[in-house]
């Protein structure tokens, strides 16, 4: 295979882009800053999710891939901390495990990373946490997220969730600021965050596991800006995006029930000038 050929089949599916950007956040973390995972951590939350992966993958006998679990080991190194190490495989089996066994019409319901976050910050929340500062609000960094965030989106048929849920979330900060007669610094400054990059552009952005239909994506989004404020402004949670994410992903089988839509296969393309058609979603696809 030439050059060319290696690159265009690289560039056909957006887990490579994903891969290579999660990745780079990664060694930013490790060998450019204080707040990032250890080796072995990252060791635990990757070799996990891929151990779980060859574990699943016999006992449903699909075709192993490695690729999205290790998307999502990479993130659960991003996002979770713990203050005991058993809680990284344990994130990993859930995060895998989710994929498999909580399933409708082929799409996994939930973001994996994203669910086996909540559910151990909520059973454990002594023990385990995220910590949405810890990227902090340096200009470089942001612009450096945006830029790995547009990288991943590029190639993804749905790119429209991520750059949509972060103007809603715009919108509800400043909405909120304007209300209470706060200085808009404060919303500028909220939105200057590593994480709620991370969440708008690898984790809501999922095309597994948002509504196929655009419409359908508009009221997913809008449902989680709405519970996320709530969470924390309300409950005084600062992590109300990650909660909204997981408890409005619940209902997302009956938005696709409701708003059909062409479902999505990892390696599917926009051509320009080509609309797919809204169609019900009937195939299986591989976890």
């Amino acid at each position: 295979m030439t050059g060319t050929g290696v690159v265009s089949k690289l560039a056909s599916d957006p887990r490579h882009f994903q891969i290579f950007s999660l990745s780079c956040l990664v060694a930013l973390q490790m060998f450019w800053a204080d707040f990032g995972p250890s080796l072995f951590v990252a060791f635990l939350a990757v070799g996990g999710c891929l151990f779980f992966q060859l574990v699943f993958s016999k006992l449903f006998s699909v075709k192993l891939d490695l690729r999205s679990p290790l998307i999502s080991g990479l993130s659960l190194s991003i996002l979770l901390k713990a203050s005991v190490l058993w809680l990284y495989p344990a994130a990993a089996l859930i995060t895998v495990g989710s994929k498999f066994l909580i399933r409708f019409r082929g799409k996994h319901v939930f973001n994996p990373t994203n669910i086996a976050i909540v559910v151990l910050v909520l059973l454990f929340p002594q023990i385990a946490w995220v910590s949405p500062g810890q990227w902090g609000q340096a200009a470089w960094l942001v612009f450096l997220l945006c830029c790995c965030g547009l990288l991943v989106l590029y190639q993804i048929p749905r790119r429209d969730m991520g750059p949509m849920f972060l103007l809603m979330w715009a919108g509800v900060l400043f909405g909120r600021a304007l209300w209470l007669g706060d200085p808009l610094v404060i919303p500028f400054h909220q939105l200057q965050s590593g994480a709620l990059l991370i969440f708008c552009f690898f984790m809501i952005s999922d095309p597994k596991t948002i509504p196929d239909r655009f419409i359908g994506r508009v009221i997913f989004g809008a449902l989680v800006a709405a519970v996320a404020y709530y969470i924390q402004f309300k409950m005084f949670r600062t992590d109300g995006l990650l909660i909204a994410l997981a408890l409005v992903s619940a209902f997302t089988p009956l938005v696709d029930l409701l708003l059909p839509g062409k479902s999505y296969s990892w390696g599917d393309r926009i051509h320009k000038h080509t609309q797919p058609k809204e169609v019900p979603i009937c195939a299986l696809s591989t976890p």
